[in-house]
Parts: structure tokens; C-alpha cells; sequence
């Protein structure tokens, strides 16, 4: 059974930073892309970073270039978002997703197979 499982969301003051990681199991994901994605309350799920199954190539929604990095370790099966200057609106449940294997980079969440169950990131003004 695939699952992926986000951790590191939490209550931060704006400005402060956070850390989330989403482990994989049940098969490797290292020839896959990998995204995150978010969803605020009474909005649609938007994109939000992905990477390369090499992690050679990024993308990333404009509002978070400059302040969120997206990270892997296919040794490890595991996709991390790093997340600092942490804005208000960041805050919503921040989604892990996969592609399938051998498939490049999207910021479609129609595109991805895998999705996590969310964590929580709210962030105070």
C-alpha cells in the first residue's frame, strides 16, 4: 500500500519558519516527481513547489520563489518543503503529492497519482 505522510506543520508567527517532510512508503518514489500543494479555507487546492525525480529541476508558485525551497532524498523516499518569512496568508493544510514514475515536473494537481493527508500550517500576524 503507497502512502505518504507529511509532518513538521505547526503554529508560527509571521516572519518564523517551518520545516515539512513527507515520507514515502510502500514503493520508492525516486523516478517520480513530487509536489506540495496547499488548501485554505473556502479555497481551491493550489500548487504550491514540485521537483525533478532527480531534484535537478524546481518549480514553484510565484508568491513563494525566494522563501520556500523544495528538497529530496531518494535514498530516503522523502520530499521536504522548507518554508521561511512565513506570511499570513501561508496559512492552509499543506499537501505531499507523487507523480508517477519516469513523469516530470506539473503544477496540476490532476496530474499527480499519490497525496498525502495534509498537515497543518497556520501562520499569525
Amino acid at each position: 500500500q503507497v502512502q505518504l505522510v507529511e509532518s513538521g506543520g505547526g503554529l508560527v508567527q509571521a516572519g518564523g519558519s517551518l520545516r515539512l517532510s513527507c515520507a514515502a512508503s510502500g514503493r520508492t518514489f525516486g523516478n517520480a516527481a513530487m509536489g506540495w500543494f496547499r488548501q485554505a479555507p473556502g479555497k481551491e487546492r493550489e500548487f504550491v513547489a514540485a521537483i525533478s525525480w532527480s531534484g535537478a529541476r524546481t518549480n514553484y508558485l510565484d508568491s513563494v520563489k525566494g522563501r520556500f525551497s523544495i528538497s529530496r532524498d531518494n535514498a530516503k523516499n522523502t520530499v521536504a518543503l522548507q518554508m521561511n518569512s512565513l506570511k499570513p496568508e501561508d496559512t492552509a493544510v499543506y499537501y505531499c503529492a507523487a507523480r508517477g514514475a519516469y513523469s516530470g515536473l506539473s503544477a496540476y494537481a490532476y496530474d499527480y497519482v499519490y497525496w498525502g493527508q495534509g498537515t497543518q500550517v497556520t501562520v499569525s500576524s
